[in-house]
């Protein structure tokens, strides 16, 4: 799963009159236009700057990080975006690592690091995540058919850390053992006309195994090749669970230019997990267009895919869409509860030879939900 998209944040509670909503909504929409010229701007001096008579072994991308997404709303921060090569080894795929903090309008503070590192001649491979965040949240309870009614909000300090250690065994095959620990403490539910009895502080404590095969040409922004990532851990909780994470991506590319990218996503977790760590629909990686954690449960299925193509000089185009579902003993599979997305999205070539894009995307979804996204690389 990916924790580190935060939670919602209410709007204004007085009722506002038709000119000041007009007034809102205007300042709304040229706030986000400024946030992305500004990106645009930092973006293509980076492009420039990047130096082509000779490969360096460590590419640092410092911009800064502005953006727009239903969980944070408007956000600003820094962002720096390193790539590694290994020295005197053109098989090895370029790896990359992320830092990144923001402060959101919602009083939100995050700090968070990401990774994928291949070891000289693919020997080993580590990926993981580390996020430390303090902000306020939306809950709506469990369930595909959770109401904007029920919806209580809270707060809490968040520690997560999701760690992979791999090593090769077979040409693209890798395996090896998973660590997992989210902590929120500190939880405090700041509306006390619903209470949901789930909403409580906690840990989780997870070992498990996983099974990689990754033939992606390009970590970042994957134009050929296969990935299909099975992995499996038992939780230490409250009351333990065990959760099988399953992830199948394609992506094929014709005449060099447009990309169909595929993906078949499916979480399951047996047992009571604590409400932190349900399946999660939504977010920037999952079903774009849904507040992550609008829509929660013990299992959930998506399938997505999105198609890439250029428009000229550094900008790209891209095109998507997708169905997804949350199910359980309780609320179990239905046609009925199916989620869909789909948006359009801009991308601009902020590293010509690694390929990596800054990305902007806007999906729409059912029931009114929607989202605008910024971020490097491709959400899948």
């Amino acid at each position: 799963m990916n924790y580190f998209n935060p939670g919602a944040h209410k709007n204004p509670k007085h009722t506002l009159n038709c000119f000041e909503k007009a007034s809102y909504y205007s300042n709304q929409t040229m706030l986000k236009f400024t946030i992305v010229i500004l990106c645009i701007v930092f973006s293509t001096d980076a492009v420039f700057s990047q130096d082509s008579t000779k490969v360096k072994r460590v590419k640092v991308l410092p911009v800064p990080a502005f953006g727009y997404s239903p969980e944070t709303k408007t956000y600003i921060g820094a962002v720096s975006l390193f790539t590694f090569h290994q020295p005197n080894d053109t098989l090895t795929r370029t790896s990359n690592a992320k830092v990144k903090f923001t402060y959101t309008w919602n009083k939100q503070a995050i700090l968070e690091t990401g990774w994928n590192y291949f070891f000289n001649h693919e020997k080993w491979f580590t990926k993981g995540q580390l996020s430390y965040s303090i902000y306020p949240d939306f809950y709506y309870g469990i369930g595909p058919n959770s109401s904007k009614q029920g919806e209580v909000t809270y707060t809490a300090n968040r520690f997560i850390a999701e760690v992979f250690a791999l090593k090769k065994v077979e040409r693209h095959w890798f395996t090896g053992p998973v660590f997992r620990y989210i902590n929120y403490s500190k939880l405090k539910v700041n509306d006390s006309s619903l209470t949901y009895r789930e909403l409580t502080n906690g840990a989780s404590t997870g070992f498990g195994y996983s099974l990689n095969f990754d033939s992606r040409n390009n970590i970042l922004t994957p134009t050929s090749g296969f990935l299909f990532d099975a992995n499996a851990s038992y939780n230490l909780s409250s009351s333990d669970y065990l959760k099988l994470v399953l992830d199948f991506r394609f992506y094929k590319t014709w005449n060099e230019k447009i990309t169909l990218a595929t993906r078949l996503f499916n979480e399951i977790n047996s047992g009571t997990p604590p409400f932190y760590d349900m399946a999660f629909l939504g977010g920037d990686k999952y079903v774009r267009g849904y507040a992550l954690g609008r829509y929660r449960d013990n299992n959930m299925s998506t399938f997505q895919t999105e198609c890439r193509f250029p428009i000229g000089w550094i900008i790209g185009g891209a095109a998507f869409g997708g169905v997804a579902t949350l199910y359980s003993k309780q609320y179990p599979l239905n046609a009925a509860n199916i989620q869909y997305n789909y948006g359009l999205g801009l991308r601009f070539r902020v590293d010509k030879k690694e390929k990596t894009n800054l990305r902007f995307d806007y999906a729409l979804g059912k029931d009114g939900n929607n989202g605008f996204y910024i971020a490097f690389g491709e959400s899948f």
